[in-house]
Parts: C-alpha cells; sequence; structure tokens
C-alpha cells in the first residue's frame, strides 16, 4: 500500500506533541507500507518531501501561507493509495488530495480548533480560516483517528453531522528504548541545575493551552527547597510572551532557583531532565492526550498534570502521579498536587516506576502503527 503522511513538523523541525507523533509513527509504518511523508521545509530525500509556503504569500496571514503548502502537498499525491494527514496545517491538502487523486483520507486529530479559540490572538482572520479547513477536512474524511476516548467524544461534540463510525480511537505512543532514565548528570550542570536539591520540571511551548501562566503563579508558594525548572520557549504570541517574561521575573524575584531554557533541546538532554525531576508538571487547559506526560512517565518520574482531555487515560490518578482538576481553584491545586509529591519522596519513586512500567505496556509505537495499518486496509476495502 502506497500512503502519503501529511504533516507540519518532521524532523528535524518538530516543536510539539504532533510532531514527536508523525516522527515515531512514521518510523513504524515503514516496514509495513510504502511510506511518503509531506512535510514543511526545503528539499528533501529518502521518502520525504518539504514543501515551503508560496514566496509571494511571505508576508500574508499564516492560514493562507498554509494553504499555499497544502496545495503544494496534495498535487505530489499522485500515485499514494491513500492519504494520511496530521493537524490543520495539512488537513486540507489531505481533502484536496482526496478529491484529486480518488483516494481514501485518513486524518488523525491532534487538537480541535474550536477548542482553542484563543487562537484568534495568535492567528486574527486566520482562526476562521483554519477553522473552516478542518471542519471540511473531518467532515468529509474517511476515518478521523482521536488519540483517545476523550478527543472522540470532542470531536462528535464539535462535528455533531460525522458519522460516529468513522471516529476510532488509536492512542499516542512512546518510544521507551528513547525515553528511559537516563543516570547522568552533565546536562542538569550545563543549564544550571543543582542535581542536589528536588526540582519541579516543565516542557513545552509558551501557549495558553499549554497554562503556562498559570503554573507561574501556581509554583510561587510551593516548597521553598524545590527548584523550578522551565523548558519553554516557541511563545504563540509578542503578547503571551511578555506575559511570561514578566511572570518569570516576578517568580525570580520570590524564590531561589527558578530556570528558564528557552532554546529547544536535543531529546538526549530532555530526557536526562526528564529522569532527575522530583516532578513533572502539565498544567493544561486543553490537552487531547498529553504525549509529554508519557515521555515523563517513561523516564520514571511521577507527573502532576490537569485532570482534563485525554490525561486521565494516561496518568493512573494516585498510581503513576495527581491529576488536578481545571477549575477557578486550579493554581491552588496544582501548588498541593506538587508540594504533596515532593514532601514523599519515597511515594513519588514509587508513581515513577509504575509509570514507567505503564508506558511500556500500553503505549509502544509498534502498537499504534499495526492498528493504523489495519485501519488504512479497512477504509481501502469499504471506500
Amino acid at each position: 500500500m502506497r500512503v502519503g503522511l501529511l504533516t507540519r513538523e518532521y524532523p528535524p523541525d518538530v516543536y510539539g506533541g504532533a510532531g514527536v507523533h508523525v516522527e515515531f509513527l512514521a518510523r513504524e509504518l515503514r516496514p509495513l507500507v510504502d511510506l511518503d511523508v509531506h512535510c514543511w521545509g526545503e528539499g528533501g530525500s529518502g521518502g520525504v518531501l518539504r514543501h515551503r509556503p508560496w514566496g509571494s504569500l511571505d508576508d500574508a496571514n499564516d492560514a493562507l501561507r498554509t494553504f499555499s503548502v497544502d496545495l503544494s502537498m496534495a498535487a505530489a499525491l499522485a500515485g499514494r493509495d491513500l492519504v494520511h494527514s496530521h493537524t490543520w496545517y495539512a488537513n486540507l491538502a489531505g481533502h484536496l488530495g482526496k478529491l484529486l487523486h480518488g483516494i481514501p483520507h485518513v486524518m488523525t486529530a491532534h487538537s480541535l480548533e474550536p477548542l482553542r479559540p484563543w487562537k484568534a490572538e495568535q492567528l486574527g482572520g486566520g482562526y476562521a480560516l483554519s477553522s473552516w479547513a478542518e471542519r471540511t477536512a473531518v467532515e468529509a474524511a474517511d476515518a478521523v483517528i482521536a488519540v483517545s476516548g476523550a478527543m472522540r467524544d470532542d470531536i462528535l461534540g464539535c462535528y455533531p453531522a460525522l458519522d460516529p463510525d468513522r471516529v476510532r480511537v488509536v492512542h499516542n505512543g512512546i518510544d521507551t528504548a528513547v525515553y528511559r532514565p537516563d543516570p547522568g548528570t552533565d546536562v542538569l550542570e550545563r543549564v544550571g541545575v543543582d542535581p542536589g536539591r528536588p526540582y519541579v520540571l516543565f516542557v513545552g511551548r509558551i501557549t495558553r493551552q499549554k497554562g503556562v501562566p498559570r503554573l507561574l503563579r501556581a509554583v510561587r508558594d510551593i516548597d521553598p527547597a524545590a527548584q523550578v525548572v522551565l523548558c519553554a520557549g516557541a511563545p504563540d504570541t509578542p503578547e503571551i510572551d511578555r506575559e511570561f517574561r514578566v511572570l518569570f521575573q516576578e517568580l525570580s524575584g520570590v524564590r531561589e532557583g527558578v530556570h528558564w531554557i528557552p532554546q529547544m533541546l536535543p531529546r538526549p538532554d530532555v530526557v536526562q531532565l526528564l529522569t532527575h525531576a522530583a516532578v513533572f508538571v502539565c498544567p493544561s487547559v486543553y490537552e487531547p492526550l498529553g504525549i509529554v506526560n508519557l515521555e515523563a512517565m517513561a523516564c520514571g518520574t511521577a507527573v502532576v498534570a490537569s485532570r482534563t482531555g485525554g490525561i486521565p487515560e494516561v496518568v493512573d490518578d494516585g498510581r503513576t502521579g495527581l491529576l488536578v482538576t481545571v477549575d477557578d481553584g486550579f493554581e491552588a491545586g496544582l501548588a498541593r498536587a506538587l508540594d504533596t509529591v515532593l514532601a514523599d519522596p519515597a511515594a513519588a519513586r514509587r508513581m515513577g516506576e509504575a509509570g514507567r512500567e505503564r508506558a511500556v505496556r500500553e503505549f509502544g509505537w509498534d502498537a499504534v502503527a499495526r492498528r493504523t495499518v489495519q485501519l488504512y486496509e479497512e477504509v481501502r476495502k469499504t471506500g
């Protein structure tokens, strides 16, 4: 079977969970199907074709620039038997490829535009375009993959015209050979983290979705012995960048051991930081699954996370970490949960061990790829 996999992010340009998903899914799909990956960028080789926005749109709204990439991707799908798109950045290309080449379109929903209204701040009128592209692709797709059961409910809630039988749950995966405990401490020392003191770790983009401002307020009064390490970059807008910087300065003024790492670190560096954290924190206000929680669990670290979206399908509350309800008391609840884990290192170790076992047992990428190919075969037979 000849499959075209469409994505914005692909190595070396991976900045979020969707990019991680596509990277590892593609690796496991290659032995099973004839795979071409279409992504943003220049050039391409070895079954990876990169497309860039039209130069004439360099100063245009990002949504229009995205659509120009989608047109290029759709044109390049000739000879494929099926197209599989990821995120709104590539969904329209999948839909156009379906129409142009008469092939089935499978799409994976990593998030949903109707549930991210703050993107209007980021995209302006482009948010209406991204929402239109997603709706058009979802409602016409031969199959929609939800990365969690909660995500499936959200898809059907946002798009009631969609036949529920076309929505399948295939959880995100984790490579537990890559994400595994690293006993070294050289990375900690290089970035200025004291290996002898416990630390709370956040890894993610500076966005409304990831709840970063709320985290910075929540950790002001946690155990003063704990360091706070923020691997936080790629702000969505200048406004949230400024807000983050102000809150970071305020936090640094009231407690010691606050570290901000704004650059994207290599994966081995992140693995070491995850391994030695006393607790990993995920304060997202919206998270279809939260692959970063799986990464922390696979590194043997306890997790404190929001009780939202698909996170409860990953983090076993009380066993692999603690979940905090997203409500008016969220910041206080987050602080209490962090202090609970920090106060009992033995319990935190048990949570980390249970998290590693769960990641290995239930979230391997080989199983994700096999389930995905089974769906490809099904839609080709029924299409």
